[in-house]
């Protein structure tokens, strides 16, 4: 096996074997638990830091690993420009929400179970970047499924069962549908790898039929982990796990991966031009439009924060479908880029949603009077956050937001800055007023269940984590033009993607 096959295999174990070990641990070795969790997830940015290094050094195609599992069926693993970029962003975001859930759960039990299934769910999330093929891919994306749902339901009160019975029920139908696609297209196109410009422009004339249906079947099966609307449903009910889950789920890997199952099944399995031949984006332009507006509209209703954030997240994650699903370098630099800024400011905001409950025992907007005063650091990563959402400069949304409206003109689809203009109206809608409360308005006398921390407004382990990706919302937005950004990276995938 290659140097660059043991790399990526470890990139995948780190966190695998990382969880099989905590699984074995004792409730009270909470201090070894710990260091076992940090060196899991510093490993592996390490890792991944090497894997980017050897693209700078080498470009081009870097091969791929397999293993054969049944004739014409192999288990194979790869890295790619997109895959390079879903992993990076995991690998990051996972480091920190180690930190921050070590903190939240200090006292609570049953966490030996917690952080072994943290750790397979991010292995998980690895794996479906790290896919070669669609068969590798959809075993990852079923363990996923697996792996998230005992997180859901950590807590084991009623709503948490409630919400991980309604996420099993959304995401095993969607994994059903999703084995009919894939079996389908394998019947037709043989064995699927990963390509870039897709593999498909060869049966769009003679099977162009088939592969709408199947197109339709993908997006269905991948649109409920990405909360597509009406498949949306769980998301908001799935909010009753405990923050560092919500953190996860939303930033980086249930509706992350379906996102990026999208983007996969777009780029590199049907190729964006025969997509286009065959009729299949417009729709799906004006899917992820009707959820944008959608998501934004309820969240404006929300008083419980993490719901608010929920249906902020049904809408944000759209941008990344409607970049995906518009023709040129543009829109597709746009949805790509919003992988990761999305990412980042999604996780500063539930970050600080958490903080706000187990400091102060505060879960509604409407409790939130002058909490900037008492947290101010935590408030003001929830603002940049907040604010980077909105798509105001100089912070990562707005990034995305330029280049997706610059991507609709480009596409000839100039209606869809109406949508993108509407879409950061109602996102200020439904983020200024909490900003306003939390700065302006006068604080309560006493909170619903204040906790003391010493000389930090909480835990350290709470504070550290969001004000670092609140720095990296304000570094992606203000120095995207530079050489080492998420953006910079972008540039080269989309240009490949949308070139000749």
């Amino acid at each position: 096996m290659t140097a660059h096959g043991l790399l990526l295999i470890g990139i995948l174990l780190s966190s695998f074997v990382t969880g099989i070990i905590i699984f074995f641990l004792r409730e009270e070795s909470h201090a070894f638990r710990t260091r076992l969790n940090l060196a899991g997830a510093g490993v592996k940015l390490v890792l991944v830091a090497i894997l980017i290094w050897e693209v700078y050094r080498h470009p081009g195609p870097l091969g791929t690993i397999r293993w054969t599992m049944l004739p014409g069926m192999d288990f194979a693993l790869g890295a790619d420009g997109t895959s390079i970029l879903f992993v990076t962003l995991s690998a990051i975001l996972w480091f920190l929400t180690t930190i921050y859930a070590v903190g939240y759960l200090e006292d609570s039990p049953h966490r030996s179970r917690f952080f072994g299934f943290f750790s397979f769910c991010v292995s998980a999330t690895i794996g479906i970047a790290l896919s070669a093929n669609l068969v590798t891919f959809f075993i990852f994306y079923e363990l996923l499924t697996v792996s998230t749902y005992p997180l859901l339901v950590h807590r084991g009160t009623a709503k948490a069962m409630q919400g991980g019975k309604v996420y099993l029920t959304y995401t095993l139908i969607g994994g059903a549908v999703l084995l009919l696609a894939v079996v389908w297209l394998q019947s037709l196109a043989g064995p699927v790898e990963f390509a870039e410009k897709g593999i498909l422009s060869s049966l769009a004339e003679s099977h162009g039929f088939e592969l709408r249906i199947i197109f339709f079947l993908f997006i269905a099966a991948f649109g409920v982990k990405t909360a597509l609307v009406p498949l949306h449903g769980w998301l908001p009910k799935a909010m009753i796990a405990p923050a560092p889950v919500s953190a996860l789920l939303h930033a980086v890997a249930v509706v992350k991966a379906g996102a990026f199952g999208i983007i996969r099944i777009v780029y590199d399995v049907y190729g964006v031009q025969t997509a286009s031949d065959l009729g299949l984006l417009h729709p799906l332009v004006i899917l992820a439009c009707f959820t944008i507006l959608y998501g934004s509209l309820r969240a404006l209703f929300q008083d419980e924060l993490k719901k608010r954030l929920a249906y902020s997240t049904v809408s944000q994650v759209s941008y990344i479908v409607l970049g995906t699903a518009m023709l040129g370098p543009l829109a597709a630099t746009g949805g790509l880029v919003h992988l990761v800024h999305q990412g980042i400011m999604k996780i500063t905001l539930f970050f600080g949603a958490g903080n706000y409950a187990e400091t102060l025992g505060v879960h509604h907007v409407s409790e939130m009077n002058g909490i900037g005063r008492k947290l101010p650091l935590t408030t003001i990563s929830f603002s940049i956050g907040a604010l980077g959402m909105i798509g105001l400069y100089p912070f990562a949304g707005y990034i995305s937001k330029a280049y997706l409206k610059s991507g609709a003109i480009q596409a000839g689809e100039e209606w869809v800055t109406w949508v993108l203009l509407t879409s950061s109206l109602l996102n200020a809608g439904y983020f200024l007023p909490i900003l306003y409360r939390a700065w302006f308005m006068k604080p309560p006398k006493e909170w619903p269940k204040e906790r003391a921390f010493g000389r930090w407004e909480t835990h350290w382990m709470l504070l550290v984590p969001p004000l670092v990706t609140a720095i990296l919302v304000i570094y992606a937005g203000l120095f995207a033009e530079t050489g080492f950004t998420p953006l910079a990276w972008v540039k080269l995938i989309a240009a490949r993607e949308s070139g000749p």
